[in-house]
């Protein structure tokens, strides 16, 4: 691995400088980007999904506690798995209490769910150390229709909104050759009695989701701080400090 050159102050000075007007484009686009996301449409849930949790089962519903938001991570666990995936293990590895907290405190729950039966999850959740509330998909249909179980003889497989044909239009047909469990965080509002999905991101749009301001950005609400956004400045991400759009 090759190390940076060598300058002087001043030479790294101009350098940093130039890579400062970068980073502030950067900041404006990804504040442009939270802000349409924020206005995206979303859709009633109609079924009855019930999960297996801590406390025996649940509904989507429950999954919010006292929360009007819901973020949840699908964690990649096969129900004939031993271990959750390596990749999601370490996502998780780095929640803290204190994401969590952040999180609750802006009317936002944080919830892991796999297919893998509870026993399973529980077992590994206490290897690892884990509080944070993990619930099992196992025997429904919610990771089928959330695509993070792809399986052709359960539905059509799609993957990060791409179907049969643009998967193997894109040559990602190894999702297509057998059943296969992926990642993903999806987001949901609750409105009364009624909940709402408003999100959701695979790949490579799931990494580095461990900060709660971020994650946060995801959802319908936002980051729900008081900062007033300027009119004409749409792109300005609400409660965010204004002297990072500049």
């Amino acid at each position: 691995m090759s190390l940076p050159e060598v300058a002087t102050r001043e030479e790294w000075l101009e350098a940093r400088v130039q890579l400062l007007v970068r980073e502030k484009e950067l900041t404006r686009t990804r504040d442009a980007l939270n802000a349409d996301r924020r206005r995206l449409p979303m859709v009633k849930i109609e079924k009855d999904y019930v999960f297996d949790g801590p406390d025996g089962s649940a509904t989507l519903a429950d999954l919010f506690g006292e929360s009007r938001q819901l973020i949840l991570r699908h964690v990649m666990f096969d129900p004939e798995w031993d271990d959750a995936c390596p990749g999601c293990t370490a996502c998780v590895d780095e929640l803290s209490d204190g994401l969590l907290d952040h999180l609750r405190s802006r009317d936002t729950a944080y919830v892991l769910v796999s297919r893998a039966p509870l026993e399973k999850l529980e077992a590994y959740a206490a290897r690892k150390g884990w509080t944070v509330p993990w619930y099992s998909s196992f025997g429904s249909e919610f990771n089928y229709d959330f695509h993070v179980s792809l399986d052709p003889t359960v539905q059509p497989v799609e993957y990060n909104y791409r179907d049969a044909s643009a998967l193997e239009e894109a040559g990602q047909s190894w999702v297509l050759s057998k059943p296969s469990e992926v990642a993903g965080v999806s987001c949901f509002l609750r409105e009364g009695d009624d909940v709402f999905h408003t999100y959701s991101t695979y790949g490579r749009g799931d990494e580095g989701l461990s900060d709660s301001y971020f994650l946060l950005d995801l959802t319908a609400l936002g980051r729900q701080e008081d900062w007033e956004e300027p009119k004409g400045r749409a792109a300005v991400v609400r409660g965010a400090d204004p002297s990072f759009t500049a």
